[in-house]
C-alpha cells in the first residue's frame, strides 16, 4: 500500500480546517500544514491533527508556498487540497480503496473538482486537478497566483471527487497581485495573461480583460481548455460592452481549438433567441443536446449547458412558434434531468392547462 502526505497551505482557516482534515481520516498518513500568518485558531485546529505545522511568511506566491509544503512531505505520495475542501464520505472510501490497489508507477493521480452545487446538491460546475503525485518525480508548482502543478509520466484518471464548499467571501487579492506585478513591468506567461484576464473580468473591467485575452491567445502556448474559455470568457465581455458582433464572433473563435462545446452552443442558441432568429437557435441548443457527455476535458464544465438546459431553451423556442406538442417533450427531458428546476415546473403547469383548455374545447 502506498503512503500518503497531505499538503497544504491556510491562513485563518478555524471555519473550515476541521472538517477538511476529518475527511482525510485513513487517507493521509501524514498532514503538512503551512500557515502564513494566521491570527485565529487555526494552529490550533491544525494541531489536533498534526505537529508537522510550519510558518512561512506570504510574499504574494502561492507556488512558493505550495512547493515549500511539498518540500516537507515524507511519503510516497503528495495529495493537496485547500482549507474549504474536502472529501466526501464516499469519496473518502473510493480513496481508501485507490490507496490499496494503486500502482505504484503512476506518477499523477486526476480527479474532479466539484466547484458549484445545485438546491438539490448536484453538481453544476467542475473542472478537473492532478490532485495525487508521485514523490519521486519531483514535480513542482510554478505560477505567483493560479499556480499549476507541472505534471509528466503516467497520469491516470479517478472519479474520486474533491468537493470545493467556499465560506469566504471572493476579494481582489489575487487581481491585485497582478497589478502589482504589471505596475513591476514583470513579465507574465501565458497562464498569467489568461487568469489576469479573468480576474479582469470578474471585476468588470471588460475592455482590459479583452486586451489581456488577446494577449494570451496570441502567444499560441496555452492549453486548449484555456484558449477555448479566453474565446468563451471574451464573447461575454463584448457582450457587457454591447458589441454583439464581436460576442458572437468570438465565441465562434472556440471552434480553432476544437469541437463545439455545450457551453458556446448554448451561449449562441440564446443568442439568435434573443433576436428571434429561431430556426438558427434551435440548431444551437440542439447541437448542444447532440454532443453526448464531456469526457476527457480538464478545463471547467457547466454541467446544466450539457444536461437541462439546451432542452429547457428548445421548450421556449418552440413554444414560441406554436409546436407545443415539442415544446412540452423538451421540457419533459428538462425535467428528467432537473426535476426541481423553478421554470421547468412552471412550464409542466402551463403545458397542463393548455392541455385542459383544449379538452373543454
Amino acid at each position: 500500500m502506498i503512503t500518503i502526505s497531505l499538503c497544504m497551505i491556510v491562513k485563518n482557516e478555524e471555519q473550515s480546517l476541521h472538517r477538511c482534515l476529518h475527511s482525510v481520516r485513513e487517507v493521509a498518513d501524514e498532514i503538512i500544514i503551512i500557515d502564513t500568518g494566521s491570527t485565529d485558531r487555526t494552529k490550533e485546529i491544525a494541531s489536533s491533527f498534526t505537529e508537522l505545522i510550519y510558518d512561512l511568511t506570504w510574499n504574494d506566491h502561492f507556488a512558493e508556498a505550495r512547493n515549500f509544503a511539498f518540500s516537507k512531505a515524507t511519503k510516497d505520495y503528495l495529495l493537496w487540497l485547500d482549507a474549504d475542501d474536502e472529501f466526501e464520505e464516499a469519496d473518502r472510501l473510493k480513496f481508501i480503496a485507490l490507496k490499496e490497489d494503486l500502482d505504484p508507477s503512476v506518477d499523477s493521480v486526476m480527479m474532479p473538482y466539484h466547484l458549484a452545487f445545485d438546491a438539490d446538491h448536484n453538481v453544476t460546475t467542475s473542472l478537473k486537478r492532478n490532485r495525487l503525485v508521485r514523490r519521486a518525480a519531483g514535480f513542482r508548482w510554478e505560477g505567483p497566483v493560479h499556480e499549476v502543478l507541472i505534471v509528466s509520466g503516467n497520469v491516470i484518471q479517478s472519479d474520486i471527487a474533491v468537493t470545493h464548499k467556499k465560506d469566504k467571501a471572493y476579494t481582489d487579492r489575487n487581481l491585485r497581485i497582478y497589478q502589482k506585478r504589471e505596475s513591476a513591468n514583470e513579465s507574465f506567461s501565458p497562464r498569467d495573461l489568461y487568469y489576469y484576464a479573468n480576474e479582469l473580468k470578474d471585476h468588470g473591467l471588460n475592455d482590459k480583460a479583452v486586451t489581456y485575452y488577446e494577449r494570451f491567445l496570441a502567444t499560441k502556448q496555452g492549453w486548449r481548455e484555456d484558449c477555448f474559455a479566453a474565446c468563451l470568457k471574451m464573447g461575454d465581455c463584448y457582450g457587457n460592452l454591447t458589441n454583439r458582433q464581436m460576442q458572437l464572433r468570438t465565441w465562434f473563435r472556440t471552434l480553432l481549438y476544437g469541437k463545439p462545446r455545450a457551453e458556446m452552443c448554448c451561449r449562441v442558441g440564446n443568442f439568435f433567441y434573443d433576436d428571434n432568429r429561431l430556426e438558427l437557435a434551435i440548431y444551437w441548443f440542439q447541437k448542444a443536446t447532440s454532443l453526448g457527455e464531456p469526457t476527457d476535458y480538464a478545463g471547467m464544465v457547466d454541467h446544466a449547458a450539457w444536461t437541462w438546459m439546451p432542452h429547457l431553451h428548445l421548450c421556449l423556442c418552440y413554444d414560441r412558434m406554436g409546436q407545443k406538442q415539442k415544446a412540452e417533450l423538451h421540457n419533459e427531458i428538462a425535467y428528467v434531468y432537473n426535476p426541481t428546476h423553478p421554470s421547468i415546473l412552471h412550464n409542466k403547469i402551463y403545458f397542463a392547462n393548455l392541455r385542459r383548455e383544449e379538452k373543454a374545447l
